[in-house]
C-alpha cells in the first residue's frame, strides 16, 4: 500500500519528537516530559500548514532547536519547552498571555526575551551593532533566552542554502561578527567551532570546499599518525591503573583558514592541524592531581615544548574552561598539542556553563559566568555609548586570553590579555579609573599604558583633579574602561560645545540666517565634520576661528532661499545626479531597482571571477567588494539593509579591462631567479607589470609583483607557472591597496 505524502510528514515529525525525548538530559522527570509533550502539541498545532523556504514544514524549525538545546548545550525541560514556543509568538495568533496562561510567568518571560531579539536580529532596516546591544540586554533577565537562540541561530545556519546568496552573506557575516564570538564567551566551544565554519562556507565557499577536501584526503594518514603516537602512552596509564579516552581532534575548517591567512601559508604548511585529547574519569577530588600525573606520563614519553604549557586547571578561563595543554615532539619530528582534562572539564568545554550548572552545588560565591554577565550590565548602563563602539569594546575582550592580578589586599581581578595598569584602576571602581593618576606595580612606579602580567600586584594612585583624556583610549583594552573613559570626554566635549553652539546661533541671528538642523547639517559638511555637536565643539574650542565662520555665514547668505523659476503649471523633474562611472557599465551586473553607478572598491580591488557584493555608499554610488575583502564581514554584518547583489556579466575576453593584482613571491635565493620570473610573466604569459619589488636576505628572497590581470583563471594560470620554477616556496595573492571603505 503506497504512503501518501502527508503520512509520511507525520512519521518524520513523530521521529524528529522522539529523537528529542532521547536527548533529553537524564534529570528529566517524567512529569517533565509531560509538559514537553504540551508544548510540542501546542507549537504543532500553532504551526499548522507553515512552511520554511526549503519547503519543509515549519514545525522541523522548533523540533531542530529543542534537540540542539538537549543534546548539544544540555540544557533543561524550561529551554526545550522554550525553544518548541520560540517562534509562536512572532509568527502566529498566540499572544504571550497565552503561553504564561498554559506555562507560566517563567516560560513566557524566556519567549518574551527571545521574540524582542528576534524583532531586532535579522531586519534589515536596522544596524546589526545596535542589535548585539538589545540581545546583551536580555542577559539581565535570563541568560537561557541567549542559549536558545544560539540554537536557533545553528539550526539556521545549517540549514541556509535555501536562502538567496544576498541573505546567506548577511546571515554568515552577522554569526561570524556576533554570534560564534557570543558562543565563545559562554564557553559553547563545539557551537561556535561549527557556526564558524559554516559562516565560512556562505561567505567563501570555494576556500571552505578546497580545505574540507583536503582534510578529507589526508584523514587517513592522520588517524595512523595518532594511533602511533598515543600507543606508548597507553602502556603507561595501563600501569597507573588510569581510567580515560583518548581522541584525535581536528581543528575547524575555519581556525586552519584564520592560520593560512595571517601567516600567509599554503595548507600543506599548516602542521598543526590536530591536538590529542585526554580525558579522564577521575573524581572532583583527585581530577587535578590526575591530570598532572597524565601531563608527567606525557612529557616522559616525548619532549615538550617548555614555551606551550597552559594551566587552565589551576585558574580557569573566565568562561570557566578548564584544561591542562602541553605542545610536544611527535614522531617524525611533528610538534603535537595534547589536551588533559576530566570528564567533567570535557562537559564544561564542550556545552559551556549549561554542564557548569550541575556542578554548582559544589562552589560558593560568585560564577565566572555571572561575573561575565555583571561587567556586561555595566557595560550598558552607559546610554551614551555609540553601536558600533560598543560592539567593538564588547568584541576585545570576546577572544581574549586572561590574565590575573592583584590588590594590595590580595583581591584577585581577572583581565583580559595586554589590559594596562589603567584597565585595572577602572575594573575596581570606575570612579577610581577616571581620577587615575599613576599606578604602583610589584611596589614600583609604572605608566597607566604598563600591560599587566600574571601575578602583578597593582596599587592605583588617584587625585580629584585628574580627568581623563583622549591618549587613554590608545591603551585601555577592558570594554568598560573604553566605555567610560569615552563617556567622561564626551560630557566635557558637550559642555564646549555648548559654548560652541551659543556663538553660533549668534551668528547666524546677526547673518539673518535660519538656525535650522538643514542649516547644521550643511555648515558641518563645509568644514568636514560628520555631526553638528562636532561642528559646536569646534566653535567652542576655537579651532574654527571667527573669520572662517563669517565666510561661511557669507556664503549662506548667498546661497538664501531665491524666487522658484515658472514651470507653467508643470511640476519641474528633479535632475538626477549622474557619477562619473568608473568601470564598463556592463561588467557588473547589480541587483535590486536602482540607478546608482558602481565603481571597485580600492580595499580588496575585485576582479572577474571573485566572488563579489555591493554596498551602497553615502555620496559615492555603489562600491563592489569581494566577498572575503577584508571589510566586508565588517560592512554586511553592521550595514546588513545596504548590501545588494552583485555578479561579474558574461563577456569576451577582448573587452575586459586589465586589473591591478598583488602577488607575493617566497622562495630561495639564486642566480637569475628574478629574469626566470620576468619571462614567465611577460614573455610566456604576456602579462603586464606595474611593479616588482624583490628583498634577498641570507638565502631567502621575498618579492612583489603588482600585474594587471583580466580575471581570477588568468591569475591562477599565472599562479601555478610561477610556482613551477625551482626555488619558489609561496606564491600568493594580496590586496594591492588596503583603505577603509566610504560608508
Amino acid at each position: 500500500m503506497q504512503i501518501s505524502d502527508a503520512e509520511l510528514e507525520r512519521n518524520r515529525i513523530l521521529n524528529a519528537y522522539r529523537n528529542l525525548l532521547r536527548n533529553c538530559p537524564p534529570q528529566v522527570t517524567k512529569e517533565d516530559k509531560r509538559v514537553i509533550r504540551q508544548a510540542f502539541r501546542y507549537s504543532l498545532e500553532s504551526h499548522q500548514g507553515m512552511r520554511r523556504k526549503s519547503g519543509e514544514l515549519y514545525i522541523f524549525h522548533p523540533l531542530a532547536v529543542a534537540t540542539i538545546c538537549a543534546r548539544e548545550i544540555s540544557l533543561g525541560t524550561t529551554s526545550i519547552v522554550c525553544a518548541l514556543l520560540h517562534d509562536v509568538v512572532e509568527d502566529t495568533d498566540i499572544t504571550l498571555e497565552d503561553i504564561e496562561g498554559i506555562f507560566g510567568a517563567k516560560i513566557a518571560n524566556i519567549i518574551d526575551g527571545l521574540t524582542k531579539i528576534s524583532g531586532v536580529v535579522g531586519k534589515t532596516n536596522s544596524m546589526q551593532a545596535e542589535n548585539f546591544r538589545k540581545i546583551l540586554l536580555t542577559l539581565a533577565d535570563d541568560v537561557r533566552v541567549i542559549l536558545v537562540k544560539l540554537a536557533d541561530r545553528l539550526h539556521n545556519m545549517r540549514t541556509l542554502e535555501a536562502m538567496t546568496r544576498t541573505s546567506q552573506l548577511k546571515i554568515a557575516s552577522e554569526t561570524l561578527v556576533l554570534f560564534a564570538p557570543l558562543a565563545h564567551r559562554l564557553g559553547l566551544y563545539a557551537i561556535k567551532s561549527e557556526l564558524e565554519d559554516l559562516a565560512l562556507k556562505y561567505t567563501e565557499p570555494k576556500v571552505y570546499k578546497d580545505i574540507s577536501q583536503k582534510l578529507q584526503s589526508s584523514k587517513t594518514q592522520r588517524s595512523k599518525y595518532i594511533r602511533k603516537f598515543i600507543e606508548p602512552l597507553q602502556a603507561a596509564f595501563a600501569e597507573e591503573n588510569l581510567r580515560y579516552e583518548i581522541k584525535g581532534r581536528t581543528k575547524s575548517i575555519y581556525s586552519i583558514y584564520n592560520k593560512m591567512r595571517q601567516q600567509d601559508i599554503p595548507f600543506e604548511q599548516v602542521y598543526d592541524l590536530f591536538a590529542v585529547r585526554i580525558i579522564l574519569d577521575s573524581e572532583i577530588e583527585t581530577e587535578k592531581a590526575d591530570c598532572w600525573q597524565v601531563y608527567s606520563i606525557v612529557t616522559d614519553s616525548y619532549t615538550p615544548n617548555p614555551e606551550r604549557i597552559r594551566d587552565w586547571i589551576s585558574t580557569p578561563k573566565g568562561n570557566g574552561y578548564e584544561s591542562l595543554h602541553t605542545t610536544v615532539m611527535g614522531p617524525q619530528g611533528k610538534w603535537v598539542e595534547v589536551q588533559i582534562r576530566s570528564r567533567r572539564m570535557d562537559e564544561i568545554a564542550e556545552k559551556g556553563y549549561a554542564a557548569h550548572w550541575k556542578y554548582k552545588e559544589n562552589e560558593s560565591g560568585e560564577t565566572g559566568l555571572e561575573e561575565w554577565i555583571r561587567k556586561i550590565r555595566e557595560l550598558l548602563e552607559n546610554p551614551e555609548a555609540n553601536a558600533l563602539d560598543f560592539l567593538d569594546d564588547f568584541k576585545l575582550n570576546l577572544f581574549s586570553d586572561e590574565v590575573f592580578a592583584f590588590s594590595p589586599k590580595g583581591d584577585i581581578y581577572t583581565l583580559p590579555l595586554n589590559a594596562t595598569a589603567l584597565d585595572f584602576a577602572f575594573e575596581i571602581h570606575t570612579d577610581v579609573g577616571l581620577s587615575c593618576l599613576g599606578a604602583k606595580v610589584n611596589h614600583k612606579l609604572v605608566p597607566l599604558s604598563y600591560k599587566l602580567k600574571n601575578g602583578d600586584q597593582v596599587e592605583i594612585i588617584t587625585s580629584k583633579k585628574q580627568k581623563p583624556n583622549e591618549a587613554w583610549l590608545k591603551f585601555a583594552v577592558t570594554a568598560k574602561a573604553r566605555s567610560k573613559i569615552k563617556a567622561a570626554l564626551k560630557e566635557d566635549k558637550r559642555k564646549i560645545a555648548d559654548v560652541g553652539k551659543e556663538i553660533l546661533s549668534r551668528k547666524m541671528r546677526s547673518a539673518k540666517v535660519k538656525f535650522s538642523n538643514d542649516k547644521l547639517l550643511r555648515l558641518s559638511r563645509y568644514f568636514n565634520l560628520p555631526s553638528s555637536l562636532d561642528l559646536f565643539y569646534n566653535i567652542g574650542s576655537g579651532k574654527i576661528d571667527s573669520h572662517r565662520l563669517k565666510t561661511a555665514m557669507d556664503i549662506f547668505q548667498s546661497l538664501e532661499v531665491k524666487k522658484p523659476e515658472p514651470t507653467n503649471g508643470k511640476p519641474k523633474k528633479k535632475s538626477k545626479k549622474i557619477l562619473p562611472p568608473a568601470v564598463k557599465p556592463d561588467m557588473v551586473v547589480v541587483g535590486g531597482d536602482t540607478d546608482l553607478d558602481y565603481s571597485f572598491s580600492k580595499c580588496c580591488n575585485p576582479i572577474p571571477g571573485d566572488d563579489i557584493f555591493g554596498f551602497i555608499t553615502i555620496g559615492d554610488g555603489i562600491k563592489i567588494h569581494r566577498t572575503n575583502c577584508p571589510n566586508g564581514i565588517r560592512l554586511m554584518s553592521n550595514y546588513g539593509y545596504r548590501i545588494i547583489k552583485a555578479k561579474w556579466a558574461a563577456m569576451e575576453i577582448k573587452d575586459v579591462k586589465t586589473f591591478p593584482v598583488g602577488v607575493r613571491l617566497i622562495g630561495f635565493d639564486s642566480l637569475g631567479i628574478v629574469s626566470r620570473i620576468t619571462d614567465i610573466v611577460s614573455k610566456e604569459l604576456k602579462v603586464n607589470m606595474q611593479s616588482i619589488t624583490v628583498e634577498s636576505k641570507d638565502g631567502a628572497f621575498e618579492g612583489s609583483i603588482i600585474l594587471l590581470i583580466y580575471d581570477t583563471e588568468h591569475l591562477e594560470q599565472l599562479i601555478q607557472k610561477i610556482k613551477k620554477i625551482s626555488g619558489i616556496d609561496t606564491v600568493s595573492r594580496f590586496d594591492v591597496e588596503e583603505t577603509l571603505p566610504q560608508t
